[in-house]
């Protein structure tokens, strides 16, 4: 029975992701509800979402063409970030870790929330702004931008530096619970100039699968990885992608976006309580 409920939300967790992301806000709680030690849930979580994660990323492979290689300087305080992250979830006493679940979850929540005012703020597109034959920047605006970036290493405060520690600071968070990530890394990308809402998505995918297999290669490691739940939930989640999307899609994704704002404050609620 308690595999079947993992399964369960594992694929709730999956159909979430494939339309409106925020699936960690109903599978790792439900681990912990399980009765698993909240630090070998939230690892066990990680490893078992990895493969959706690099589904995504397979399925955004055309919107990154194009991209500005710059983007993928990215990856390296991606990896070391996650890395310190996982690090410091391992280290971090089980009754410390469970005082913060229902803050973290809260704090995911509110980043779910924002999503779509950050891509609405990011995407020109919908606001009347030129775009190229990718979708991304004109020429005469990524020419803007490079004179931007030109001035910034003159005056000694690059943007891509800045962009950098970042996206270290979001790995970190990533590494030690990781939900909500995706946001803080869109308007990471927006600061950078991106403005092409799908490659965004497709820069983002490819970072998160960075800060995930780091940090579930490190748990795994570490022995903090609960294997039958984590292959439950995996197989859950891959399927729940295929088969959940459909029904998402036909709910619309703004009614997929209330129903998972509310599951989070119910989680952060029921967590305050629990705990």
């Amino acid at each position: 029975m308690r595999h079947l409920v993992a399964f369960i939300a594992a694929s709730i967790a999956g159909a979430m992701n494939s339309v409106a992301g925020g699936g960690t806000l109903v599978s790792f709680p439900t681990l912990v509800w399980l009765g698993i030690p909240s630090i070998n849930a939230n690892a066990t979580n990680a490893l078992a979402m990895w493969p959706g994660s690099l589904g995504s990323m397979w399925g955004y492979r055309r919107e990154m063409k194009g991209t500005d290689p710059q983007v993928w300087w990215l990856v390296l305080p991606s990896l070391v970030g996650a890395l310190l992250g996982a690090v410091l979830l391992y280290r971090t006493p089980t009754e410390v870790f469970d005082r913060l679940i229902p803050w973290l979850i809260l704090f995911a929540t509110c980043l779910f929330m924002a999503q779509e005012p950050l891509q609405r703020r990011f995407n020109l597109n919908r606001s009347g702004g030129q775009v190229g034959p990718l979708g991304g920047p004109t020429k005469q605006r990524w020419i803007a931008i490079r004179r931007q970036a030109n001035r910034s290493d003159a005056a000694g405060a690059p943007w891509l530096s800045w962009t950098m520690l970042f996206q270290f600071g979001v790995a970190l968070y990533g590494g030690y619970f990781g939900a909500g990530m995706g946001i803080l890394m869109l308007a990471a990308l927006g600061v950078m100039g991106h403005t092409d809402i799908h490659q965004m998505n497709g820069v983002k995918n490819v970072l998160a699968v960075c800060i995930n297999g780091i940090a579930a290669a490190y748990f795994v490691f570490s022995g903090l990885v609960l294997w039958p739940q984590a292959i439950v939930m995996a197989i859950g989640a891959i399927a729940g992608g295929i088969a959940g999307a459909g029904l998402a899609r036909r709910l619309g994704r703004k009614a997929v976006r209330y129903i998972v704002i509310a599951v989070g404050f119910a989680m952060a609620l029921s967590m305050m309580f629990r705990l």
